[in-house]
């Protein structure tokens, strides 16, 4: 019973920085130290991927409509339109599918340290800063996904693959690279979302297969009850984001990333000191 409250607190946690750009990472491996699951090292690594196939799930909830290409109440043109964006995602993904299928598991291995985290916590946050400081008063050169080109679509899935490495954020790294790029805060931030959906799909299948479909009752419980939760806050924070960006910009975001690296490096680094 004590795995399936962890499981509702781990919901809540990857449903609101999952789409904040702030890193889930970061997060999760913070409270891992302060609430280990009882069901094993694989199958916890495997549960960390899979809950955020509920959050991926309220992007589909949210923007069904937008995504859906056979919806009757759309006209032949907005038909089109559909299609377009869903080439964009594929297109936007293939950069990082490729490293994913290639270098997942010498990843996992190698880069999923707290110190790794804890950088990128702060290089990113950094970023963002210097980023909307450089941005602030030009007007985007992208503001309907129309606007998006092949190119545009390329630097961003670049900035994607990047964001593999633990603690980048991808919903960060996508939205760095977009508005380098001239691309508006909404835009940028809706194609992070519609980039989520086959790129998180794909990492949690490969999760799955590699942990084995063999799972107790416990732990067919813990993964629905935290999907579950993940899915129900994701609705909150992605709606929460759509209407912060359209008054205010992502600083914040920048000091809060700087702020949770310094105390990932200050709690983990103190640890390795007294061990």
């Amino acid at each position: 019973m004590l795995d399936i409250l962890k499981a509702i607190i781990f919901g809540i946690v990857e449903g609101i920085t999952e789409w904040l750009p702030i890193s889930s990472t970061g997060h999760l491996i913070i409270l891992e130290e302060l609430l280990k699951l009882n069901q094993g090292d694989a199958f916890f690594e495997m549960f960390q991927v899979v809950i955020q196939l509920g959050a991926i799930l309220a992007v589909v909830v949210i923007y069904f409509h937008k995504l859906n290409p056979f919806s009757p109440k759309k006209t032949q043109k907005q038909r089109m339109m559909t299609w377009q964006i869903w080439i964009k995602v594929i297109i936007g993904c293939l950069p990082a599918a490729v490293v994913g299928l290639l270098f997942d598991d010498w990843i996992d291995k190698t880069l999923y340290h707290w110190y790794v985290v804890a950088l990128m916590l702060i290089v990113y946050g950094i970023l963002f800063i210097i980023v909307e400081n450089y941005q602030k008063g030009k007007t985007p050169q992208v503001t309907k996904f129309s606007q998006l080109t092949i190119p545009m679509i390329l630097i961003i899935g670049v900035f994607q693959m990047l964001a593999m490495i633990p603690g980048t954020s991808r919903s960060g790294a996508t939205i760095v690279g977009a508005l380098m790029i001239g691309v508006s805060r909404s835009v940028a931030a809706e194609y992070t979302f519609f980039l989520a959906i086959p790129v998180m799909f794909g990492a949690s299948l490969l999760k799955l297969i590699k942990f084995g479909f063999s799972f107790t009752a416990m732990q067919v419980a813990v993964l629905l009850v935290g999907m579950v939760v993940s899915f129900a806050v994701s609705i909150v924070a992605i709606k929460f984001l759509m209407s912060y960006i359209r008054k205010n910009d992502f600083k914040v975001f920048g000091y809060y990333r700087i702020v949770l690296g310094v105390i990932v490096f200050l709690f983990f680094g103190i640890q390795a000191l007294l061990a």
